[in-house]
């Protein structure tokens, strides 16, 4: 079966207007061309009986000695011309004539002639032959310029008419066929401003036409990238919507248990309970409002040329203080460069995401390392226990939601800008490895 097209479905119908137009104008051409030759044939035959009632005994007389009512309808017919005739003998004597055209001199030169006689002198086209080889007789027959022009723009009128009306109604039979062939594509952007993302996608065989199948295919791509992207922020609102109640619900009761504690010992463990709920209340806020900045980045800004190296040292180095006191090692593993395009303020996010995981997950000692490999085109996150010793600080509070939002965060990143966001596999005494491959340049 031949898959249909838009551009057969659309080139039918123009075809088929045209055709329609150009089969009417052919039909009306050539009965205005019947007409025409019809009406010039009776001309012909009414100037031929015209003359003949000039002529008497083999002679031509004054048309007004003929006497009676004839004389006012001589002119019976639109194309009948006003034809004079004049002929002389072989010696260049007038031997007879008739018409209204003055009387031309004598020229024995036969063939057609453009003659200017009378006064004032009026142009008259002349034809003129002998009467054989013996040349007894030479017949010249004059009709009038004048005539012949009205004669000429008469008919050309009459064949030109139906060219004036050609481009109006070409162009309205190929408005209404292109109009009416161009009726999937009308059916599709209604289908599309319709569309909802909470609804199924567009069915597929409602448009067969071969062009349509990709877009068909990208919409519904994009509505079911759409649906699921919603299905994941609406769960991610109701884990953390989750995960706040129960910080808040224990801040309430150890604000509660705190009033009625009744040793500095007990009063001091429930201070460090409220300080860790705190902080795990801040936590989940703190990624729920980097969730948001980062999807109000994707709609609102646009993509530029970074380095992702200078950006790394630049987080590297502000996260120096907050390792020594924790008692880690940071350490940073960059080419001199590492040109990306993408948003500086995302990636900045994803990686201040994955250093904190990395320090409050881990315990005093551990050495963390940002490392960079441009000609990969990839930035990891590495931890490794035991590798260097303490500095004798103490690790951060565990502040470890359950749900990895701070890896959330950064899928959202990875997907803003084309990347895969994974965990390496790695044995355990070698600690964990987050990396980030972004797509060639």
């Amino acid at each position: 079966m031949i898959p249909r097209s838009l551009t057969r479905h659309l080139l039918a119908w123009v075809l088929a207007a045209l055709a329609l137009v150009w089969a009417s104008f052919i039909v009306a051409a050539f009965r205005t061309g019947i007409h025409e030759a019809n009406e010039l044939t009776d001309g012909h035959l009414a100037s031929v009986a015209s003359i003949l009632l000039s002529q008497r005994n083999g002679e031509f007389v004054e048309r007004r000695s003929l006497g009676g009512s004839v004389l006012p309808e001589l002119k019976r017919h639109d194309y009948q011309q006003s034809m004079s005739i004049a002929v002389w003998g072989a010696d260049g004597q007038l031997i007879t004539r008739s018409g209204d055209a003055p009387t031309p001199e004598f020229n024995a030169v036969e063939g057609f002639a453009d003659l200017r006689i009378g006064e004032p002198p009026s142009r008259w086209r002349a034809f003129s032959q002998w009467n054989g080889a013996n040349r007894e007789r030479l017949v010249m027959a004059l009709l009038s310029v004048k005539e012949r022009d009205e004669l000429e723009w008469d008919i050309a009128t009459q064949v030109v008419e139906p060219g004036l009306w050609l481009l109006p109604v070409v162009a309205l039979a190929l408005g209404l066929a292109i109009h009416r062939g161009l009726l999937p594509l009308r059916e599709l952007s209604r289908d599309v401003h319709a569309l909802d993302v909470n609804q199924p996608t567009l069915p597929r065989t409602r448009y067969p036409q071969v062009e349509f199948a990709a877009v068909v295919d990208a919409i519904n791509q994009l509505v079911a990238r759409q649906q699921a992207a919603l299905s994941g922020e609406r769960q991610l609102a109701s884990e953390m919507a989750h995960e706040m109640r129960t910080p808040l619900a224990s801040l309430g009761l150890q604000a509660r248990a705190l009033r009625d504690a009744r040793s500095e010992t007990e009063r001091a463990a429930l201070l460090e309970r409220l300080e860790h709920d705190v902080k795990r209340a801040g936590q989940v806020l703190t990624q729920l409002l980097a969730l948001a900045r980062a999807s109000h980045i994707e709609l609102a800004e646009a993509a530029r040329p970074l380095d992702l190296a200078e950006l790394a040292g630049r987080v590297v180095a502000e996260y120096g203080q907050a390792a020594l006191d924790s008692g880690h090692e940071l350490e940073l593993d960059a080419p001199a460069a590492f040109p990306l395009e993408g948003h500086a303020v995302l990636l900045e996010l994803a990686l201040r995401n994955l250093i904190d995981n990395a320090l409050g997950h881990t315990p005093p000692g551990t050495l963390v390392q940002v490392q960079l490999d441009a000609s990969a085109r990839w930035l990891q996150v590495r931890d490794t226990p035991g590798q260097r010793g303490g500095r004798g600080g103490l690790a951060r509070p565990d502040l470890n939601l359950g749900l990895g939002l701070g890896h959330r965060v950064v899928e959202k990143v990875a997907t803003i800008h084309g990347a895969r966001f994974e965990r390496l596999d790695t044995p355990q005494e070698c600690g964990t490895r987050y990396r980030l491959t972004f797509g060639a340049r």
